[in-house]
């Protein structure tokens, strides 16, 4: 069965972003060798990626999940119907306006492996729904004051489990299973 996660890249603040959506600050960082080993060990665990869409439903190139990286399912949350799109050997799925059938399929998906929550909003929904079994952050020694967080908002007290952290020249990973 699959296992859902959140997976973000955020400031030691808990941003995931600048207030205008940048995210210039995660590249250039100083890397080890440990750190491409742990991002590269929860890559070649997802199966499938739950994201949510632009307005226009189009896949442009800054928007793809991973960069293109992983040829995985992905389904986008939309507010309106749009037929999947094939790119580069990933399918683009769009569920209109229901995160759990979102999850679902993208759980069926992945059979055994990981299903990624991409976004702060998405992964709030799945937070508060109870869908999500544990959060990978990669956290970066940067303090950006404001921006978009990954977890502000979400109304809810979580309890969580230490599952693994390790640091290494560019971050500290973390990773937690959500108790129930």
């Amino acid at each position: 069965m699959a296992t859902v996660i959140v997976h973000a890249t955020i400031t030691l603040d808990g941003f995931m972003a600048k207030e205008d959506g940048g995210v210039d600050w995660m590249f250039g960082r100083p890397s080890a060798p440990e750190d491409d080993a742990v991002v590269g060990t929860v890559m070649s665990r997802i199966g499938a990626v739950v994201g949510g869409a632009n307005k226009t439903q189009t896949i442009e190139d800054g928007e793809i999940p991973y960069g293109g990286m992983l040829k995985v399912p992905v389904y986008l949350m939309t507010h309106s119907a749009h037929e999947p799109i094939e790119r580069d050997g990933t399918t683009y799925n769009f569920v209109v306006d229901d995160i759990n059938e979102a999850v679902r399929l993208a759980t069926q998906a992945a059979g055994d492996g990981w299903v990624s929550l991409l976004g702060g909003t998405i992964s709030r929904q799945c937070l508060r729904l109870g869908l999500v079994d544990e959060l990978h952050l990669d956290v970066a020694p940067v303090l950006l004051g404001d921006g978009i967080s990954l977890f502000a908002g979400l109304g809810r007290h979580i309890e969580l489990e230490r599952l693994d952290t390790s640091a290494f020249a560019s971050e500290a990973h973390l990773r937690y299973r959500v108790l129930r």
